[in-house]
């Protein structure tokens, strides 16, 4: 058997095409991918806020960035800021980053299916993002995604380009999954 094919060829590229365009009907896509994601109770904790290249929107979430992540984010067709919500109806929601990062992943996977690119970032200010937005206290920001098509990494920094270039690798199961006892593998080499 082998890994899906969305999943084998999902990668966290930062070469964008800065003259490709994600129209609105695509990244509403994206984001059905990502509410269908599962949650704790579901509590569906994930929200978005959403930035086209060139809005005002786009410019705020990219000012929130570090400045290691603006010399390639730039050029993405789409910025999003994934948070959190961390209370409902029924009080403190539990999970609420299992919910956000399954609900990325869908919108990741979404993404691939789609001919697009996406790149996850930590890299950024939470608070920039609050301030900038208006983001209520029990709402938390917790990552940025860069969406677009994928350009060449010839027009990044040499060193960004070097990693992108890099064959891609993980870790192998030997190191990951473990049975009886923990360090004992499940699957061992």
């Amino acid at each position: 058997m082998d890994v899906n094919r969305l999943i084998s060829e999902r990668w966290s590229p930062r070469a964008f095409d800065p003259e490709a365009v994600v129209e609105p009907p695509v990244v509403r896509v994206l984001l059905e991918a990502a509410r269908w994601a599962a949650s704790h109770g579901n509590t569906q904790p994930a929200r978005f806020l959403v930035g086209y290249r060139g809005d005002d929107t786009f410019e705020r979430i990219f000012a929130s960035l570090r400045p290691g992540n603006q010399s390639w984010a730039g050029r993405a067709s789409v910025l999003l800021v994934g948070a959190v919500a961390t209370v409902d109806d029924r009080g403190p929601v539990p999970n609420t980053e299992f919910g956000l990062g399954l609900a990325v992943q869908n919108l990741v996977l979404q993404a691939v299916e789609l001919g697009l690119v996406a790149h996850q970032v930590g890299g950024f200010s939470p608070e920039a993002v609050r301030a900038s937005f208006g983001v209520p206290q029990d709402v938390r920001p917790v990552v940025v995604v860069a969406v677009g098509v994928l350009g060449s990494a010839d027009d990044l920094p040499d060193d960004l380009a070097a990693r992108e270039r890099r064959e891609r690798t993980r870790k192998p199961l030997s190191e990951t999954a473990f049975t009886t006892h923990w360090g004992t593998p499940a699957f061992p080499t």
